[in-house]
């Protein structure tokens, strides 16, 4: 789902959604690429910590605050807008899982790593995920090294045994582990994949309502969370 399509969603009126598209993606992106706060437009970050960052330094350009003053502070609430709509990806947010996992005082340095390594996809729950699956557990592609080791329940939401679970992975192709990760498709308890209503041309990505899944019992818990908060099922 797009900015644009977000907004629309939570039901801006048609002005404020093309006045906060616009800035995020014309002017505000012009100004932090100007000033070297990113490489490319807003639009490109996927990280709400990363974008605080950015939004911080857009903040404290004599362009944005002479701007937002003029402009009755329509760029502060496009930039409010932006971080709410980036944290609704939040359990995506790789960079900012890692930074609390280097800075826990509670967990020895070696599961640490391991932690790491599951939240990346590689390490001990890669292989394990390989060595249950074998190909994509949707597609059924077969080249592993291709394939993306994706959580079921979110690993921000999981335990640390629950993190390096199999039962709470499956193989995945990029496009396939997107779209699970960000709740566009779920697993029904039979294995049959439902597709949100917010994922436009679906088709277009290799998903279809006939794809099934053969599940073990040990899949549900973390599919029932799935289906019951990460899936846009509305």
């Amino acid at each position: 789902m797009t900015f644009e399509d977000w907004m629309r969603y939570k039901g801006l009126s048609l002005s404020s959604v093309k006045k906060y598209d616009g800035a995020v993606r014309g002017v505000m992106s012009e100004w932090a690429i100007d000033n070297k706060l990113v490489e490319g437009p807003l639009v490109s970050l996927s990280s709400q910590s990363e974008f605080e960052v950015i939004a911080s330094k857009i903040r404290a350009l004599p362009i944005y605050k002479e701007r937002n003053e003029r402009g009755h502070h329509m760029y502060s609430s496009a930039l409010i807008k932006f971080s709410e709509y980036l944290s609704e990806g939040r359990y995506g947010d790789v960079e900012s899982d890692i930074d609390d996992i280097l800075c826990a005082g509670d967990i020895s340095e070696t599961e640490k790593i391991n932690l790491v390594k599951s939240r990346i996809g590689q390490g001990v729950f890669r292989q394990k995920l390989v060595g249950y699956w074998a190909c994509c557990a949707m597609s059924g592609f077969k080249d592993v090294n291709l394939l993306v080791a994706s959580h079921i329940k979110p690993w921000s939401a999981s335990s640390n045994s629950e993190r390096l679970d199999p039962f709470n992975g499956f193989l995945l192709t990029p496009n396939l582990d997107k779209a699970f990760d960000k709740g566009y498709i779920t697993l029904s308890p039979a294995g049959v994949v439902n597709i949100s209503p917010h994922l436009k041309d679906s088709g277009m990505l290799g998903i279809s309502p006939n794809i099934r899944v053969s599940l073990a019992p040990e899949h549900e818990p973390f599919l029932e969370f799935h289906r019951s908060v990460v899936f846009r099922a509305t």
